[in-house]
């Protein structure tokens, strides 16, 4: 189902006082039954906020107290469709590339929850089939967060597929997936469906947050969002952007409270669409990479979105063999771990992410 409200410019509402905020809550709830997604104003309680259609006149004619607000930007997910492929079964390159399956006999990330905000998922896909836990739909509160669009079952599938006689393995495969639906069938999602999203994880206790999306502008109320995450040491792992930047990534991986990842190729060299430089945190493999698709099938997909999945993957496997890591400790011990990549003028700068070094960081 798409949301029928991404050609809409919409803005994000917060208050100064606290006194005003609860003031327009109260008013608002005696208009409303409890609210769906899609309703025209959506509350957001973890910033405090509100999002609301543009309006022609001044805020301040409708609204009590000081306020500020801000554009509720529309988001797009960080993956490019190579081509769809055949079933390949066994472990697919990346996740050997990572040095996962030499990780298995520690921990197979099990009972770790990740939430991934994405497009949904594949309910019926048979590498998934015991990786999925119910999630929500925040375009549509009454559905399961079926996927239509295909980005987030690759994902999922990347972090957590479990079918090893018949499909693909994850790099985490006894971790669980708890889809959070906030983009469209398009991939595209406003800012207030990330916050909700991330609202959702902090209150469902995930362990894990995967964002595998991006926008150029900065944003108060994600920061916002992001920050409670953070604070509630939820690991947040988001994707750079596949725009080839040597000094810029997209938000909300330039937050310094995310792990920015930056995606490689099978030579293990930085991918030529990735993002790079000072602000990405690790990198990942991200070029063509083969990953559960709709209707039980497969596609290879690159982008870092890609490279993301395989972080958000290795952290599950972490936190099962070390629980109670701080998302501070677990960025220290990604950076510390990495290996050098190849063809880097600074190969001490950042890295790819090496499962085995990591775990081994860990025990030291």
């Amino acid at each position: 189902m798409s949301s029928p409200e991404t050609n809409k410019k919409r803005q994000i509402v917060r208050f100064q006082q606290r006194s005003d905020y609860e003031r327009f809550l109260h008013e608002w709830s005696k208009m409303n039954t409890p609210p769906a997604s899609s309703q025209a104003v959506r509350h957001m309680p973890l910033i405090e906020a509100f999002s609301l259609p543009m309006l022609k006149k001044p805020l301040s004619n409708f609204l009590p107290g000081s306020i500020w607000s801000e554009e509720d930007s529309l988001l797009h997910v960080h993956g490019m469709v190579f081509k769809s492929t055949a079933r390949e079964k066994g472990i697919p390159w990346g996740v050997q590339e990572i040095k996962a399956p030499q990780a298995w006999s520690l921990t197979t990330g099990h009972r770790i929850k990740v939430g991934v905000i994405d497009t949904g998922v594949d309910f019926s896909h048979p590498d998934l089939r015991y990786s999925l836990a119910r999630g929500i739909n925040l375009l549509n509160r009454a559905a399961l967060p079926h996927d239509d669009n295909g980005h987030g079952t690759h994902i999922a599938g990347t972090i957590a597929a479990a079918n090893q006689l018949r499909g693909m393995i994850g790099v985490a495969p006894r971790s669980i997936i708890y889809p959070v639906k906030a983009f469209d069938n398009n991939g595209s999602a406003f800012v207030s469906d990330i916050v909700l999203g991330i609202e959702w994880c902090v209150r469902n206790r995930v362990d894990v947050i995967n964002m595998s999306f991006g926008m150029k502008t900065r944003s108060k109320s994600l920061l916002n969002a992001v920050n409670n995450a953070y604070n509630a040491g939820i690991i947040i792992i988001a994707s750079s952007g596949n725009d080839g930047k040597r000094k810029s990534i997209d938000y909300p991986a330039r937050y310094p409270q995310t792990i920015a990842v930056g995606a490689t190729n099978r030579l293990r060299r930085v991918a030529p669409f990735s993002n790079r430089g000072h602000y990405i945190d690790i990198y990942a493999p991200g070029d063509k990479i083969l990953s559960s698709w709709l209707r039980g099938k497969y596609n290879e997909m690159s982008g870092t979105s890609m490279a993301t999945s395989h972080v958000s993957g290795a952290i599950a496997l972490l936190l099962a063999h070390r629980p109670g890591l701080s998302p501070g400790e677990i960025k220290s011990i990604l950076k510390r771990s990495m290996l050098p990549l190849r063809g880097t003028k600074t190969p001490r700068v950042t890295g790819e992410l090496d499962v085995l070094r990591m775990l081994q960081a860990v025990d030291r």
